[in-house]
């Protein structure tokens, strides 16, 4: 009996020593951005330079994002660069600098961001999402994922899947709240999604796992204030640049 208590011991500890080492990692995640779908709300009166537009540019903007994890903590910032590269005026898309650290501990994000002619450093608590959880599930590399749905601001729709095999309540940019790593983000009216194209453990670099530090410090609120006041210029595209610049 002692022997079998013995052996049971010590496969505690080895599972337990397992979970430790397997939990951290990175995530690549790839950004997709449908051009095509965006040009096409940006002036509607003149639909004609639209579609001789439409017919110079690829449908979708690709970029890359690493997402490096631990127990503790993630950061969030650019990745590898695409193989097809689109070098017009039209093709810088908004959030490409973004890096987001999250303290999974304390429930605290430090994320830099480059919106437009001006950088911020957004110091504030991890984001409140309320996440209803569906009963749809996938496979995203090669993990069983669920889904879930949210609104932000009122109007902006999210829909994510992720995955409780990763414990950790994070996910690209400022998403988290949900019983698992989220692997999948789609906003529909940003016609942008952020998928998981591997998982990688073992590859978490310490060093890299710090709060960014450069921009002008300001909380999340102070952050739309700012936004919703120097960006009355834009018209009808003024929301959707807030939205994009609060991620």
């Amino acid at each position: 009996m002692k022997k079998i208590l013995f052996i049971q011991f010590l496969m505690l500890i080895t599972l337990g020593s397992f979970a430790q080492h397997t939990m951290q990692g990175k995530i690549e995640f790839e950004r997709k951005t449908n051009l095509h779908r965006t040009i096409d709300q940006m002036d509607k009166e003149r639909k004609e330079w639209i579609e001789k537009f439409r017919a110079k540019i690829p449908k979708h903007k690709v970029e890359y994002f690493d997402l490096i994890f631990d127990t503790d903590k993630s950061v969030y910032q650019p990745g590898r660069e695409a193989e097809q590269q689109f070098n017009m005026w039209f093709s810088r898309t908004p959030a490409a600098e973004n890096v987001v650290y999250t303290d999974f501990n304390t429930k605290q994000v430090v994320a830099q961001k480059q919106v437009y002619e001006e950088k911020f450093l957004v110091k504030d608590s991890m984001r409140k999402i309320e996440w209803k959880i569906m009963d749809e599930v996938r496979t995203i590399a090669n993990y069983k994922c669920r889904k879930a749905l949210a609104k932000m601001y009122d109007s902006v729709y999210v829909v994510a899947f992720y995955t409780d095999d990763i414990p950790a309540s994070g996910g690209p940019e400022m998403f988290s709240g949900l019983p698992g790593m989220v692997l999948e983000v789609a906003i529909p009216r940003l016609h942008t999604t952020w998928i998981a194209t591997k998982v990688d453990y073992g590859n978490a670099d310490q060093k890299e796992m710090v709060p960014p530090k450069k921009g002008k410090e300001v909380t999340q609120k102070e952050m739309y204030d700012k936004l919703s006041t120097s960006l009355d210029r834009w018209g009808d595209y003024k929301q959707k640049a807030i939205w994009w610049s609060m991620l």
